[in-house]
């Protein structure tokens, strides 16, 4: 734990102090941001950093221990009663706090305090305020050891995918079945070659399946994937080691020798939509523009609304990439949830619009590092429907 910085934030922001709260590991950022082991916790602990002066901590008498790496001034209960006594006197003469909740739950990622607790501390007269933006400087930040990990496991999903098409394309020609539930196995069999892992399987949608953005293939019911058909992958993992941050990346491939205009008429509109995001943060980081995540969504669902498809654009431009494919910074959403953080250096999440209609869907995904210099996409970018037969 970086105490000095994290007071120096506190500051910044004029808050009083960070409090951190667990029961039964509901919030798993407060043990990535302190950084202490996740133990038994079947009570209640608390800690709280004030933004100068000696953190305190709050623990259960039979689980004393569960804080014990953290430096500060240790309190202990047993009752529910002296539980509240204690908080009280550690809250005194504080007036604003932050805590991990979101005002109306506009950003679930965050909002991880029940609201139970949120109003017993509100009870001893102190406000509680998001923690999002403090949690984003803290946890979504990435060491320039992630970056290297986040590039290399590009260079194996990107690999991944090629050889996905190849295999198509094998099976196409030699008139052997392969379906979606195989094809994804398949990737994840390379996953395990290449020293990847990923918390779900990649998504791998033909047809009719990839106009729904979160298609999952079942053994039993996925489609064949044959000559003429319109292919959908999404593909997300990082490298098993210690502090790896994933890749996440979706291209879209035709089995022929030559894309219907059809398909490439819809990747085109949100090919334009994926580059008008990217350019939007890249001249934003180069100027030193303050830049919100919804920002980026506003201006790259425009680009889909106004060649008249805003309403098959079903999700928000983009997410947070972390340790987890979903990670804890600013997300490009002002559909979902409007999420009013800025995107600040040191930070990756993705773009990836789509249009998703009922005979197919079209999503292009790229990921975009922010760091102190400027913005870049950390991949290959594709530029049109990859004609799988072609060659």
């Amino acid at each position: 734990m970086d105490l000095k910085a994290i007071q120096e934030s506190l500051r910044e922001a004029q808050l009083d102090a960070w409090l951190f709260y667990d029961h039964h590991h509901r919030d798993a950022i407060a043990y990535r941001i302190l950084k202490i082991p996740v133990a038994l916790c079947t009570r209640r602990w608390y800690y709280v950093i004030p933004s100068s002066g000696e953190p305190e901590k709050l623990v259960h008498r039979i689980e004393a221990a569960s804080l014990a790496a953290l430096p500060g001034r240790e309190r202990l209960y047993a009752s529910w009663r002296a539980q509240h006594d204690e908080l009280r006197a550690m809250l005194a003469g504080r007036k604003r706090v932050a805590m991990e909740y979101s005002p109306l739950n506009a950003i679930p990622y965050v909002g991880l305090v029940d609201a139970g607790t949120v109003e017993l501390v509100r009870s001893f007269g102190v406000d509680v305020v998001s923690s999002a933006e403090l949690v984003q400087l803290f946890e979504a930040r990435w060491t320039d050891e992630a970056l290297s990990l986040h590039l290399e496991a590009g260079i194996a999903v990107h690999a991944a995918i090629r050889q996905a098409f190849a295999m198509i394309a094998e099976a196409a020609r030699a008139g052997k079945r392969l379906d979606e539930y195989q094809l994804q196995r398949e990737i994840v069999r390379f996953y395990e070659e290449k020293g990847l892992e990923s918390e779900e399987p990649p998504i791998v949608a033909v047809n009719a399946h990839s106009g729904n953005p979160h298609y999952v293939p079942g053994e039993r019911d996925a489609l064949p994937i044959r000559r003429g058909d319109f292919v959908l992958l999404d593909v997300w993992a990082k490298r098993r080691a210690p502090g790896s941050v994933y890749f996440d990346i979706t291209w879209t491939g035709f089995v022929g020798e030559q894309v219907p205009t059809r398909y490439s008429e819809i990747f085109e509109i949100v090919r334009e939509a994926r580059d008008a995001g990217v350019q939007l943060v890249q001249t934003a980081s180069r100027s030193g523009q303050v830049l919100r995540g919804y920002e980026v969504d506003d201006a790259v669902r425009a680009a889909i609304v106004r060649r008249g498809y805003g309403e098959h654009f079903l999700h928000r431009t983009g997410h947070s990439i972390g340790e987890d494919v979903h990670g804890n910074g600013a997300n490009m959403d002002n559909f979902e949830t409007h999420d009013a953080r800025a995107l600040i250096p040191g930070t990756c999440f993705s773009i990836e619009p789509g249009i998703y209609l009922e005979e197919f869907g079209v999503r292009s995904e790229v990921d975009v590092y922010v760091d102190q210099s400027g913005a870049r996409v950390t991949g290959e970018v594709q530029q049109a429907v990859v004609p799988i037969l072609a060659g």
